[in-house]
């Protein structure tokens, strides 16, 4: 994998990373959102830690497009998992919220697991769709031959 696709995974997990902080930090301003006053919710829109969040969740999304358009998904994903490490600290830092041992224990798992999924390919070789379809109808015929011979055993 080249510089350049390390470097377009690190925007995916920083952009993502600090918009969702962002945006949590302009919601703290509003207080809680239910059924009843759903519509501040568009009064949200004008706060700038609102509107900071969604910029940078746009640039996550078009790094994370990027990122789609030459690997596959489930490496992708799991690659960009380490935000979960830098959302932590940030929500610690940033937004002063208390990130137990218990959380910081499940981020640590996540990110093991995030090694062994890194280490495979980026790009899979697709599955042969006539391969698939060949075996299912061979299933098929096998499932109304048996059919066949029970309604006659039946009889």
């Amino acid at each position: 994998m080249t510089f350049r696709k390390y470097l377009i995974l690190l925007a995916v997990v920083i952009f993502g990373s600090s918009g969702n902080v962002c945006l949590a930090r302009g919601m703290r301003d509003f207080g809680p959102v239910t059924s009843g006053n759903w519509t501040r919710l568009l009064t949200a829109l004008l706060n700038p830690w609102v509107l900071g969040g969604i910029a940078l969740l746009i640039l996550f999304f078009c790094s994370y497009l990027s990122a789609l358009s030459w690997a596959d998904l489930t490496y992708v994903l799991p690659a960009t998992a380490f935000g979960y490490v830098l959302t932590a600290l940030l929500a610690s830092f940033l937004l002063h919220e208390n990130v137990t041992v218990a959380h910081w224990l499940g981020i640590a798992l996540i990110t093991a697991g995030v090694g062994f999924v890194a280490t495979g390919p980026s790009l899979t070789t697709p599955v042969d769709a006539e391969s698939h379809s060949a075996a299912d109808d061979r299933r098929s015929q096998s499932a109304r031959l048996d059919l066949n011979q029970n309604l006659r055993s039946d009889a």
